[in-house]
């Protein structure tokens, strides 16, 4: 019941929200590569405001169905050539991932000009918990790995130095939850970031 409710409620709400936040971070007639497509309904939405992209999508799962073609790989290393896409996205990814570090240098690799990435901080009290719930609500029906590596602030911004990424936006204000569900599980657990990837 609890996945039902998550389902109808919650989900097709944050695919809007996130679609909106997306598509107004891309850059004009860029390439894209959407890291841990899922579904593909997020990219679906994003291209149909956004009819300048082209998203290529590229998951550890293959889905029944798919609202654009996703090729599958390993987790770790992504199938392509360095610079083979303007920007990659990585909405809700990188805490999933068995190698973490490697997969986001992985992005940075094959990303010419800048990384999306949204996803989570540990942050205040009872945040790992809370996360962990909402990760497994979204998720364990979908049979996606649930290693529950999250970062903190400190984390995120030791990773963006070791990369030499530049934050040029940083959101922490999303909205993915009304009120008052909000109180709850959105309290800047949050971020999305547009990274600048160091020049070649």
């Amino acid at each position: 019941m609890l996945d039902l409710a998550h389902q109808h409620v919650v989900y097709g709400r944050r695919i809007k929200v996130l679609a909106r936040h997306v598509a107004e971070l891309l850059p004009r007639d860029a390439s894209v590569l959407d890291v841990g497509s899922g579904d593909g309904l997020l990219a679906r939405r994003v291209l149909d405001a956004r009819g300048d992209l082209r998203i290529t999508g590229v998951d550890v799962l293959r889905r029944d169905a798919s609202h654009i073609p996703v090729e599958v790989f390993d987790g770790s290393r992504l199938p392509y050539g360095d610079g083979q896409f303007d920007v990659v996205m990585m909405i809700d990814v990188l805490h999933h991932a068995a190698k973490q570090d490697v997969l986001l240098e992985e992005t940075v690799r094959v990303a010419k000009h800048a990384i999306v990435i949204k996803d989570h901080v540990v942050k205040g009290p009872f945040a790992w918990d809370t996360l962990r719930f909402m990760d497994w609500l979204g998720n364990a029906r979908h049979g996606v790995a649930l290693p529950y590596s999250y970062w903190t602030e400190e984390q995120w911004r030791q990773q963006f130095a070791r990369l030499q990424l530049r934050a040029v936006v940083m959101r922490n204000k999303l909205g993915l939850y009304p009120w008052p569900a909000s109180l709850i599980f959105e309290r800047g657990l949050h971020f999305i970031a547009v990274l600048e990837r160091p020049p070649a």
